[in-house]
Order: C-alpha cells, then structure tokens, then sequence
C-alpha cells in the first residue's frame, strides 16, 4: 500500500467530526467506510481499493502494517476500518475519529439530535461537513472542502459492529 494511500484513509478519519452527545450512540465496536474522496474531479483509491491492496500485500507486510493501525486504534473490516469507541468517551465527548497526531480540528456550528453541522482546519486540507444521524448504531457524514489546494468531497459510512471491541483498544 502507498503512503499516499494510507495518507487518504488517515484523512478519511480525521475529517469525521468529534461526534457525541447529539444523539446517545452506542460504545463499542464500529466500523467506518467511506466512498472514494473527489478531489478536482479526480477519484482518489478509495476504502475497498485500499482493503483489496491490503490482503494483496505479503504477509510480513500485511502483518506489519495491521500492527501500525492497531497501534493508532484502528483494524481493518469487511468494508471499512474498525475503531473501538468506550463509553468514556462518548460521555467525554472524545471520540477516536480522528488522529491526535493528525494537526487537525474542528468546530460543531450547529447541532441538533439528528444532524451536526461542521468545519474542519487540517494541515492540507480544511471545509465543511454534516453528519446525520440515523440511529444510535449509524451515522453518514459528507465532507466538501479543499486538500492539497484542489477541491474535495468525501462521504463515511459507520456503522456500530458490536458492544464487544475484542483486543481492539480504545485510544
């Protein structure tokens, strides 16, 4: 996989809003997949490519880049990446949806149960974005904005997996 590519997933996460109290969703295991992200037309490799990349890779390689995500809170899934999400958390309002290592952050400018309005500065990258609410076990989220200069736009899918995070460690 290139680091490129591995910047995009990272991206991926970081331009989730720090979602919680909107809506009481579940703690847990969740699983986040996303479309390809557009950038001045331009479809980057999105999550599926990734994925098929990652069980295409040697198993050295395959084993030594699940542990650099398991190290940052992250594994692979079936469609997606999965994170675990404590109940701390949700309740401190301090998701794990994006990297803390990342130089991003975030403003809610409007929330209600069912929708979060947002913006985001990242080092190469800044916008908007909403995230809707589905239930207490989903949310959508849609990113518009800028990276690397050119125009960008991003939709994530999460999805709650279970209650249990098996050795998955909330970050």
């Amino acid at each position: 996989m290139r680091l490129s590519q591995l910047k995009n997933l990272s991206l991926s996460l970081c331009l989730l809003p720090a979602l919680a109290s909107a809506l009481d969703i579940q703690p847990g295991l969740w699983e986040i997949s996303s479309t390809p992200m557009q950038a001045d037309g331009q479809e980057a490799p999105g999550m599926q490519q990734m994925l098929e990349q990652m069980k295409d890779l040697p198993p050295e390689q395959r084993q030594m880049m699940e542990q650099m995500m398991a190290q940052q809170g992250v594994q692979l899934g079936d469609k997606g990446v999965r994170i675990c999400i404590s109940a701390e958390q949700i309740q401190a309002e301090r998701l794990p949806l994006q990297d803390p290592d990342s130089g991003c952050s975030n403003e809610i400018t409007e929330r209600s149960a069912s929708l979060w309005k947002f913006r985001f500065t990242c080092p190469d990258g800044q916008g908007e974005g909403e995230t809707h609410f589905l239930s207490d076990k989903e949310f959508t989220t849609q990113v518009n904005g800028t990276y690397d200069g050119k125009s960008s736009s991003m939709q994530s899918h999460a999805t709650w997996i279970a209650a249990d995070c098996g050795d998955l460690q909330a970050r």
